[in-house]
């Protein structure tokens, strides 16, 4: 990886790109700091420390911190990736919308407007759901319909630029705007969850308890970052043979090839879909000061609240856990089915000539890849599983409560990878573009 940056650096379209990725970042992390008008930051930051559970810091740590400080980039990118993930489940139901993605450019492009404009109205949502909710409790300084209207506007003029900044990104910059904006939120929340365990686990203890703490921290650390590069990078790939056509005195086809099926083929769209849906009511329940009683509805919320999971003093409460995990499963199986069309695949292996090993073309190419992929999907979801519980069990029993959980290490892990690759591939077009002006 060390030398792939090196490399880098070496070619100029590629260093410019570097460095105008670092500005655009730059710009993110400062609108992060800007406050909103007329808004009271204590008034969140005393909302969040009253809170018990982790619905809000889940998505704090997407906003790197913006959320809890009110600034401009409070909402930071979550509306686009809730459009995006919306837009997406909506080719399913509307086939007008099922036609753009198959229309190549043209298609893709009206795709990205339909997912801006979606954007900026889930954004406008948000935000005044947040200036007239919160509003009422104390957020806003003086609560009034300018404060409120500068409050919505401002929200929402930030989440706009933040999916501006990201589309530059990977428009001038390298990789995937959108996902490098998010890298950087949740990496600006790290140092200070390494203090918070630095004063939980090591901060007054003897040299000797301390330095066997941090290395039993960084153990586990190094543990699940090699567990999530495995289940990110592995592939099950499917030979496939194209038969030989002569078309005059020229013999085409005739070469092997495979399908790569990734393992985890779903991403973390699951994790997010899972702990989104479980911490929907907890949200809910906050803004109606709920939750806090002896009835069904308060214990039904402790279940959902991650924070009592794992936790030996109140086991009863693990029931949570076992949902999340049916959650994710179910959403890993749903949202592969939306995204990989066995017959498609097999329809265009079949025009072009190509098939299987001893698998015959048609309905039995059909049904070997559906049972490849539901044998796959579900390992994929049980490493999800796995990454996402270990925080869980950590926190339960020694009280680790920290923003960077198994979600955040899949995208942080993910998207450094995904960049590399982008990296290189663009060294290797470009030297293949420069060899032939110098011969």
């Amino acid at each position: 990886m060390l030398q792939t940056v090196r490399r880098a650096f070496q070619v100029e379209e590629i260093r410019q790109r570097l460095f105008f990725t670092f500005l655009m970042l730059i710009v993110v992390r400062l609108g992060s700091e800007l406050p909103t008008p007329g808004v009271d930051p204590t008034y969140i930051q005393n909302f969040f420390a009253s809170q018990t559970g982790d619905a809000f810091n889940f998505f704090d740590a997407f906003t790197g911190g913006s959320f809890t400080q009110m600034s401009v980039f409070a909402l930071s990118i979550t509306p686009y990736i809730t459009s995006s993930i919306i837009v997406q489940l909506l080719t399913i139901a509307i086939p007008k919308l099922e036609e753009l993605q198959k229309e190549g450019e043209e298609g893709r492009k009206k795709m990205t407007a339909i997912t801006r404009y979606l954007t900026v109205a889930l954004a406008l949502i948000e935000s005044a759901a947040m200036a007239i909710g919160f509003g009422r409790q104390g957020l806003l300084v003086e609560f009034n319909f300018v404060n409120a209207a500068v409050v919505i506007m401002t929200l929402t003029a930030g989440s706009t630029l933040l999916m501006w900044i990201g589309e530059r990104i990977t428009e001038k910059g390298v990789g995937n705007g959108i996902s490098i904006v998010l890298l950087i939120n949740i990496l600006s929340r790290i140092p200070q969850d390494f203090v918070t365990l630095y004063s939980q686990f090591m901060s007054g203890k003897s040299l000797a308890n301390a330095a066997l703490a941090a290395v039993i921290i960084l153990l586990i650390l190094l543990v699940v970052i090699v567990f999530v590069i495995i289940l990110q990078d592995a592939v099950r790939k499917i030979p496939v043979q194209y038969s030989q056509k002569v078309v005059g005195r020229k013999t085409i086809g005739g070469q092997s090839t495979n399908i790569p099926l990734k393992v985890n083929t779903a991403g973390v769209i699951p994790v997010i879909f899972a702990s989104s849906l479980m911490q929907f009511p907890i949200v809910i329940a906050s803004f109606l000061g709920k939750g806090d009683g002896d009835g069904i509805g308060s214990e039904i919320l402790r279940g959902l609240n991650s924070n009592n999971w794992c936790d030996p003093s109140n086991l009863q409460y693990s029931w949570g856990l076992i949902v999340y995990i049916l959650l994710t499963v179910f959403f890993a199986y749903f949202y592969t089915s939306i995204t990989f069309n066995p017959m498609e695949i097999a329809n265009n292996m079949k025009k072009s000539g190509g098939f299987i090993l001893g698998i015959r073309p048609g309905k039995p190419t059909v049904e070997y890849l559906t049972k490849i992929l539901n044998y796959i999907i579900f390992i994929g979801a049980c490493g999800l599983v796995i990454v996402q519980i270990i925080p869980f069990f950590f926190n339960g029993v020694f009280g680790a409560n920290v923003s960077f959980g198994g979600t955040s290490m899949i995208i942080i892990v993910g998207v450094v990878l995904e960049t590399i690759k982008k990296v290189e591939s663009m060294m290797l077009s470009l030297i293949h573009i420069s060899e032939p002006t110098r011969h």
